[in-house]
């Protein structure tokens, strides 16, 4: 099934799709009925790109997870980052690099017990991408049907990947301060993903885009970030005292959990659980991993407030993702790498 302009995207696992499985228009509210008070700010569509967009919404598990295609385009600029209040944030993240024909990037999001999207974009001036979007962040309750809020969805991305095989994903960093630059525009801790999916197209292009922009972690937890690409490049990037950081990859993995990597030694690193996990195991496949042994590693580094579990292929644009409230299936999408 072709999904948006230039942006095929298949489902392939199969069992029960609740919500709007046929792809009709849904039932319950329509897009007048809900979202009225907080209208979109994002959305370049017209009235029916923004139909089209809220009637692709449909639920495939009971995280609950929905799956929706963003039709036209939007503005990734303006608005501000919504926050919901401060939950046991922590995520773990790898990128694998040691199989040149499948680099792969991998992450584990722990937050509070909120609905998710599976949201799938092909801005007209940008990348299309797959990105994960946590739903509370735009007020959206566990039934979204017809809110006009998810046409804000595009700004909030918790992790994701582009058409160019780009992936980037965040974790909480205590120790993260950001300190603004005079000249540069500011962004959300999370918007700046958006910007990276849609804008970049290597590690480099991504770290570049960083250091154009100010980030604003007020309101949320600090951040750092995780970046792979394609050509098996990976980088982490952290603020340490309020200063941008970068720490490429130097062997044929990278990983990232909530504890500071730029300048801090490996077995400094491994002293956290979750880390030294990954770690070890990287190690011992010398980066090689396939995509469901990735999945294996991340269930090893789970925690009691894991919400999904996601593979990207930078090469092959296959997506794997498993929810806590999926029964343990598979989800798998496909998105063309150009």
């Amino acid at each position: 099934m072709l999904l948006g302009a230039g942006l095929a995207l298949l489902l392939v696992t199969t069992g029960c799709a609740e919500g709007n499985p046929t792809g009709s228009a849904p039932t319950g509210p329509t897009s007048t009925d809900r979202g009225a008070a907080s209208p979109p700010v994002a959305s370049r569509q017209d009235p029916e790109q923004a139909r089209r967009t809220l009637d692709s919404l449909r639920k495939v598990d009971d995280l609950p997870l929905y799956e929706m295609t963003y039709v036209g385009g939007y503005d990734p600029t303006v608005g501000t980052d919504a926050r919901p209040e401060t939950g046991p944030f922590g995520c773990s993240l790898f990128a694998a690099s040691g199989d040149p024909a499948r680099p792969l990037f991998a992450r584990n999001f722990d937050w509070d017990a909120n609905p998710a999207m599976v949201l799938r974009t092909d801005p007209p001036e940008g990348y299309a991408s797959v990105s994960l979007v946590d739903l509370s962040y735009l007020g959206v309750g566990p039934d979204p049907t017809g809110d006009r809020r998810l046409l804000d969805a595009p700004l909030l991305p918790f992790d994701g990947m582009n058409e160019r095989g780009l992936a980037v994903g965040l974790a909480a960093d205590d120790n993260a301060t950001a300190e603004p630059v005079p000249g540069r525009p500011t962004v959300g801790s999370v918007r700046i993903l958006r910007l990276v999916l849609d804008r970049a197209a290597t590690v480099d292009e991504a770290v570049a885009l960083f250091g154009r922009h100010n980030l604003d972690f007020d309101g949320g937890p600090p951040l750092h970030y995780l970046l792979a690409d394609a050509g098996g490049r990976s980088a982490v990037v952290e603020f340490v005292d309020g200063t941008m950081r970068v720490q490429r990859t130097q062997g044929r993995w990278q990983a990232l959990t909530n504890v500071p990597v730029v300048d801090v030694p490996e077995q400094q690193r491994r002293r956290d659980h979750r880390y030294g996990v990954l770690a070890a195991a990287l190690d011992r496949a010398d980066g090689r991993v396939e995509p469901a042994a990735a999945l294996r590693l991340l269930d090893q580094v789970r925690q009691g407030h894991t919400r999904w579990s996601v593979t990207y292929g930078l090469r092959d644009g296959e997506v794997r993702l498993v929810t806590v409230a999926g029964g343990g299936q598979e989800r798998r999408y496909q998105l063309p790498i150009r």
